[in-house]
């Protein structure tokens, strides 16, 4: 019965709800930032660059041996997921390039979350005012002092 009542006290004290929360709400916020870069980011960036989407950004490794109905050559298929479909392999740098923006704006959140909460440690952590009275120079005078008379 001792495991049981070790694992109940964990769970009760609020480590593995603290840890649940945790994860749900990366999740959560996973599923925001990748919002945030393929919804507004990435077509700011793109039209800056004239390109409608990262995620089709890729060369072509293995050409697909049979093309879609429509597309003369393996230089027009515009699509990441048409080359794909068709059988083709590619390496899909665009996709990479998303990823590694919402990596950049995840650490980013992070390390302003993490940043904040150092500065609130360091401030309850902050010493005390010493007390008002007399110093510890004043305190061994008068001790030299009574020791004179």
């Amino acid at each position: 019965m001792g495991m049981v009542k070790d694992f109940k006290d964990f769970a009760i004290k609020g480590n593995m709800v603290d840890m649940a929360i945790g994860i749900v709400l990366g999740a959560a916020f996973g599923t925001v930032v990748k919002s945030l870069v393929s919804d507004v980011v990435t077509p700011i960036v793109a039209s800056i660059f004239k390109m409608p989407d990262f995620a089709n950004l890729f060369f072509v490794l293995r050409a697909p041996e049979t093309l879609p109905e429509g597309v003369a050559s393996v230089g027009d298929i515009t699509s990441l997921q048409e080359l794909r479909d068709a059988g083709g392999v590619a390496l899909a740098y665009g996709s990479f390039i998303n990823a590694v923006i919402a990596f950049i704006i995840v650490a980013l959140a992070l390390w302003v979350i993490v940043r904040a909460i150092n500065k609130l440690k360091k401030e309850e952590e902050a010493p005390a005012p010493a007390p008002a009275g007399p110093s510890e120079l004043d305190v061994l005078l008068e001790i030299r002092d009574s020791l004179k008379k």
